[in-house]
């Protein structure tokens, strides 16, 4: 269903990357955009292609680590596009690497990014909704933000960090009896540039853990979780279900299996090249768009995506199937009952 047109929306990290397939996404539905990165030419080729599909752009340069420009930002985007309704927390920089040959300097910055980041974001759009008691945050984690791997520790730290703040905040919003809504989408493994520009000191080029998936998979989710927000979180794909569940059974199982087979699942035997481009501290150039290298291997669907625009059919049967076993297990009983009556 069409959202109603006119809806303003704001999406970080949106040059590229799922950030970029969201946009689209929102547009595709008649949405006015906001799109916000750090690399001037990737955001006028995404704010072309938006207004190519009738709906009003803007394209902001930023960088999310810096609050006053993210500020400055929303409220350029108020007065040129109107109210903001959505505001999506995609932004994220990232590290391939063993905590011990990370930086204080490259872990900062990427906490700031990734981290922060979304705290700014939530800031300026929480600042705007509260005056009008209405609105959207979603903000992106992902399977990590509950199971931690090897080689991206500050990542996975980041994404803690953000479940953490988000959990805080929407408490405080259900205390003040807000309307304003908070949601929060875990992603799996996506085919995006992050894999050739993130900071590699592996030496060899990374690769996501498959399955992998195409980025407009979780773009669909992110949309559907910021116009029907009936959950706190949204768990996309069945591998994000997987590690979650099993981290919350077996962590320490995890800890071992993830020691043996961790870094061979990321790394590929390509070995990294010298001149690989870096995005970490500034925007790697390049015409990179939504996709990344694995489109051979990258799904564009998933079973939680289908049981999620089917959930009223698939309730209906679950509890079709469960009242037929109720009755199964109602008439058993009664024969049971009433042979142990005839041998007594």
């Amino acid at each position: 269903m069409l959202a109603k047109r006119g809806l303003v929306t704001v999406v970080t990290g949106a040059s590229a990357g799922i950030g970029r397939a969201t946009a689209r996404e929102f547009g595709r539905r008649g949405h006015d955009v906001a799109l916000l990165a750090r690399n001037r030419d990737r955001l006028s080729a995404a704010a072309a292609e938006l207004r190519a599909s009738g709906v009003r752009a803007l394209p902001i340069t930023l960088d999310v680590a810096d609050a006053d420009r993210v500020e400055a930002a929303a409220a350029q985007i108020e007065a040129e596009l109107g109210p903001i309704d959505i505001w999506v927390n995609n932004a994220m920089a990232t590290i391939f690497a063993p905590f011990d040959r990370i930086t204080p300097q490259e872990y900062r910055r990427a906490t700031e990014v990734t981290y922060l980041g979304q705290v700014h974001g939530t800031m300026s759009a929480l600042t705007r909704m509260r005056a009008r008691d209405r609105g959207t945050i979603v903000n992106i984690g992902s399977a990590l933000a509950y199971r931690a791997i090897p080689l991206q520790s500050v990542y996975c730290g980041a994404k803690f960090a953000v479940r953490g703040f988000t959990d805080s905040l929407r408490s405080e919003l259900l205390h003040d009896r807000s309307a304003i809504r908070l949601v929060m989408v875990h992603l799996p493994a996506v085919n995006t540039p992050q894999f050739d520009w993130a900071l590699n000191k592996t030496g060899q080029r990374p690769q996501p853990v498959p399955p992998i998936y195409q980025p407009e998979v979780p773009a669909r989710a992110i949309v559907d979780a910021a116009l029907h927000p009936v959950r706190r979180e949204v768990w996309v794909g069945l591998p994000t279900f997987k590690a979650i569940i099993a981290n919350k059974l077996a962590p320490g199982l995890l800890d071992r299996y993830l020691a043996k087979s961790g870094y061979e699942g990321q790394l590929t035997s390509v070995p990294l090249a010298g001149d690989a481009p870096v995005n970490l501290f500034q925007s790697a150039n390049g015409d990179w768009a939504a996709h990344g290298r694995f489109d051979d291997r990258a799904r564009g669907g998933c079973v939680t995506e289908v049981a999620r625009r089917h959930r009223g059919v698939i309730t209906l049967a679950l509890a079709g199937v469960a009242m037929g076993a109720a009755a199964l297990f109602g008439r058993r009983t009664r024969r049971l009952t009433n042979a142990a009556g005839k041998q007594a």
